[in-house]
């Protein structure tokens, strides 16, 4: 089943926060960047009293096969769509300001 919804950047990162799990998929398209991986972790770090949400993805590629370690907070005002995979459905975030 393949899903689409529109958001707002801080909603998106909300949506991660609160849906994506360790072994989903999640393909990650912001500026000139397309970054699909198998997520390893998700964690939220507080720096200067606000909550940033950090996800390590292996990367699924032929060319880049490493293990990055994204801070969402830093690109969210550059951040196209967000692919979410898991195994019962895919969700495609559309950011719109």
């Amino acid at each position: 089943m393949k899903e689409e919804i529109v958001l707002k950047p801080d909603e998106a990162l909300e949506y991660v926060k609160l849906n994506v799990k360790e072994e989903d998929v999640l393909e990650l398209s912001y500026n000139r960047v397309y970054a699909p991986g198998d997520v390893l972790s998700i964690q939220t770090e507080e720096e200067f009293g606000e909550e940033n949400i950090i996800v390590s993805l292996h990367l699924n590629g032929e060319l880049v096969s490493d293990v990055v370690r994204v801070n969402l907070n830093d690109i969210k005002d550059d951040l196209l769509e967000i692919g979410h995979i898991t195994d019962e459905k895919e969700t495609i975030i559309v950011i719109k300001d």
